[in-house]
């Protein structure tokens, strides 16, 4: 007949009834014998409370190995020896079952002294913590550290800060979001006193880095207040129980060390219970073989205002509410003693950053402008990077956050993003470069994307035919803005410093030995020793026939060249001489004569609207050129 397959289901519960019930027989025949011949020598090893804990658990695996050595049954418990007179005493599975019952006999003396005598195994009474230690700044090159201890438990945690764009990038199924701050737990197999490979972190580890995590993260000050990515380490160097808690203690140290301004401390305490019947005992502080051997494990962390994160791990059928209760008052006073033992280490966060962690400022900008900051294909905000030496990071809501290695760097970084964004108004002033020139005036970059008009009568005094006799492009001018149109969107400017800008010209001017526009020295000299040599000969050659002297003639206007114009002078004979003559335009003669006819006289002389000659240097001549004076 064929079975069904609630009947297969049927017969593998059957069977594993069976397996049970004769499991707990085979302990509990074991059981009698052990706690006959050995439980003297399981009580004392319950009474050795100040021994260190390597110490007691080597007695407690040597005293093992003696009962599964010395252990006298009755009867067999796993199969008979090859003849099947004897039992097999020594075989794996009588082993196996000798260490489960003294194991059972050890927790059972171990319970019954926590509940009924309220005593702990180390000697503590229910609510004594183990010795506490704190230090900060063990580490020199992490941006924050701290060392806590409690017992035989030690956590070293380690801070390091980033930059915002640092921050890990959570894409699953969710919306893709960034944690700026992340906490990570190592459980090393030599915390414990054993060997093993170094791989990566197993579901435990992080699970209590996790645990650790959550309950800091309220304590973290948000992204306008704190610009940073926080990222902790926290590494057991030993353990003895409760080692998630020492690494909420430690990181609380590390975070404050490093100069991060917290919203308030945290500490964290594993709290136990061992419960027999009706009695049962809470337990602040519990250490690995009263979480092995206990009820449960309550890890509670928060601040002195209230709790930030719990966890329990429960072995028995529930707790009660009186119980509940009362482990959270308990641990509430534990964790006020913790915080009082942390803050005699570090009273409050400090005050700076440690010297060679990255500076992050921000300012605020209008986020229509963001694209003036990052410029076309990002030319301005490589600019920026490159002239500072920083790192900028602008966000959509118009906040700007830069990142450098000195607080110099990034203050004037911050003034050039602020210059950059800046609205012109009406009564500023700017130092610029000269970037276009027309012939109504020249264009004067104010900020990086933004030029202002330098009109041609807004120069200087006086009247300037052309722009480019004074100013030339990339020059560098100071300007007032004189009228700011944001309609049209123009800009206005007047020049503050005119007599700068005739200066810039007018030695641009004198002082090009074969410019464009320069006035070449040499050749005033050429005109002065040639003027003199026709001077001689003038009478001779008025004379001749068909020519007659223009001496007398009026100069025409002829073509301007730098600040002065270069007019026709018919000298002897009808010729050209002009270009050994200068004279001064019509627009900036002298005030004591009218421009006449003349020769230019005397070695580096030059001749002005009245005919004077005088000898100057070159900058004394410039100058009054610049400042449209005569030199009589």
């Amino acid at each position: 007949m064929d079975s069904t397959e609630d009947d297969i289901i049927r017969r593998m519960q059957v069977r594993s009834s069976f397996a049970l019930i004769l499991e707990r027989l085979r302990l509990e025949a074991v059981e009698g014998p052990v706690r006959e011949q050995f439980e003297d020598d399981l009580r004392a090893l319950t009474e050795a409370e100040q021994d260190p804990k390597e110490l007691k658990s080597a007695k407690r695996h040597l005293l093992f190995n003696r009962i599964e050595e010395q252990l006298q049954l009755p009867f067999p418990i796993g199969p008979a020896a090859a003849d099947g007179d004897e039992p097999a005493v020594k075989d794996s599975i009588t082993r196996q079952y000798v260490k489960k019952a003294a194991e059972a006999v050890y927790k059972e003396l171990v319970r019954r002294k926590i509940a009924v005598e309220k005593r702990r195994p180390d000697g503590r009474g229910s609510e004594d913590i183990r010795e506490i230690t704190c230090d900060v700044g063990v580490a020199p090159r992490p941006h924050g550290s701290a060392l806590f201890t409690r017992g035989q438990t030690q956590i070293m945690t380690l801070l390091t800060l980033g930059t915002a764009k640092e921050g890990q990038r959570i894409d699953d199924l969710s919306l893709e979001t960034d944690r700026r701050y992340m906490h990570h737990y190592n459980f090393p197999p030599y915390s414990v006193g054993e060997t093993g490979f170094m791989r990566g972190p197993k579901r435990r580890d992080i699970g209590h880095g996790a645990l650790a995590q959550r309950a800091l993260e309220p304590m973290i000050p948000s992204l306008e207040e704190f610009p940073y990515t926080v990222r902790l380490v926290s590494e057991t160097l030993e353990s003895n129980g409760s080692s998630s808690m020492g690494s909420v203690c430690g990181s609380t140290l590390a975070l404050m060390d490093a100069g991060v301004p917290i919203k308030a401390p945290v500490s964290g305490i594993a709290m136990g219970l061992v419960k027999e019947g009706n009695d049962y005992t809470i337990l602040t502080d519990i250490q690995g073989a009263e979480d092995h051997l206990g009820d449960m494990d309550f890890k509670v962390a928060g601040t002195r205002e209230g709790i930030t994160a719990l966890q329990m791990d429960i072995k028995i059928t529930g707790v009660t509410q009186e119980i509940l209760r009362n482990a959270l008052e308990q641990a509430k006073r534990a964790r006020e003693f913790i915080l009082d033992k942390m803050l005699e280490a570090i009273p409050e966060p400090r005050q700076e950053l440690a010297g060679h962690a990255p500076r992050i400022s921000s300012v605020k900008i209008d986020p229509e402008k963001i694209g003036m900051v990052i410029g076309k294909g990002g030319e301005t905000i490589r600019s920026l990077e490159s002239d500072y030496d920083v790192q900028i990071d602008i966000e959509e809501d118009g906040n700007v956050l830069i990142y450098a290695t000195e607080g110099d760097k990034a203050e004037a970084a911050i003034n050039a993003v602020t210059q950059l964004t800046k609205s012109p108004e009406v009564g500023d002033e700017y130092t610029g470069k000269v970037v276009k020139t027309t012939q109504f005036g020249a264009f004067v970059e104010l900020t990086k994307g933004t030029d202002g008009l330098l009109h041609v009568s807004n120069v200087g005094p006086g009247r300037v035919n052309h722009i480019e006799d004074v100013i030339q492009r990339g020059d560098v001018l100071d300007v007032l803005v004189q009228e700011v149109d944001k309609a049209r969107g123009r800009i206005g400017a007047f020049c503050l410093s005119p007599g700068a800008a005739h200066r810039v010209g007018a030695a641009r001017a004198w002082g090009s030995r074969t410019g464009r526009r320069g006035l070449d020295r040499r050749l005033l000299r050429h005109g002065a020793r040639r003027g003199r040599r026709r001077s001689r000969s003038d009478d001779l050659r008025a004379h001749r026939p068909g020519r007659q002297a223009a001496a007398g003639a009026a100069p025409a206007s002829g073509r301007r060249t730098g600040l002065a114009s270069r007019a026709l002078v018919a000298g002897p004979g009808g010729r050209d001489v002009s270009k050994h003559v200068w004279r001064r335009p019509a627009d900036r003669d002298c005030s004591c004569h009218q421009p006449q006819p003349g020769r230019v006289s005397g070695r580096r002389a030059a001749l002005y609207g009245c005919g004077r000659p005088r000898l100057r240097a070159l900058d004394e001549v410039s100058r009054a050129a610049a400042m449209g004076r005569c030199l009589g």
